[in-house]
């Protein structure tokens, strides 16, 4: 392949980077003040890491839809996690049934590329009841229905504000 074809697929490749490269920022509360946190099988300081570092990647990963100079700030101000924390045995694990629905409280700015803002608001409340009728896409991954929740209200809630 000459090197023209070479830069040109290059190009190609590397162009939705640059046309699409938001960001977003995660603020979080105290974890001992949310709603549902518990950890089960692990220390609490480390899940509540966890919790937070994954949430953040997925935040990060739905900004980079949004135009290059954007950004997303998010300030969690309350988590229940899907499920609930029961004892089996010795053992505390997280049963998740239809009764405990995921639920995420924010407020959110979002900030165009010359640093106006263009959305906000605050409270927002994100809960799906029927968490557990829809089908589940993809590999099992940590807080999967929170993330789901934080993606629906992304494509319903931001991406209309930069059309």
């Amino acid at each position: 392949m000459n090197s023209v074809k070479k830069i040109a697929m290059l190009m190609c490749i590397g162009l939705p980077a640059f046309v699409h490269a938001g960001e977003a920022m995660v603020k979080w509360h105290d974890f001992n003040d949310y709603r549902d946190v518990r950890a089960t099988n692990q220390a609490k300081g480390s899940y509540h890491k966890q919790i937070a570092s994954s949430i953040e990647k997925h935040a990060i990963k739905l900004a980079e839809q949004l135009p290059k100079g954007y950004k997303l700030n998010l300030e969690i101000t309350d988590v229940d996690l899907a499920g609930d924390v029961s004892y089996r045995g010795a053992n505390e694990i997280r049963v998740v049934k239809p009764i405990h629905f995921p639920q995420l409280t924010l407020n959110y700015s979002l900030m165009n590329e010359t640093g106006k803002e263009i959305g906000k608001g605050n409270d927002i409340k994100l809960k799906d009841m029927s968490f557990m009728d829809k089908i589940k896409m993809g590999r099992d991954e940590s807080f999967y229905y929170e993330k789901r929740l934080l993606t629906e209200w992304f494509g319903e809630e931001i991406l209309p504000k930069i059309n």
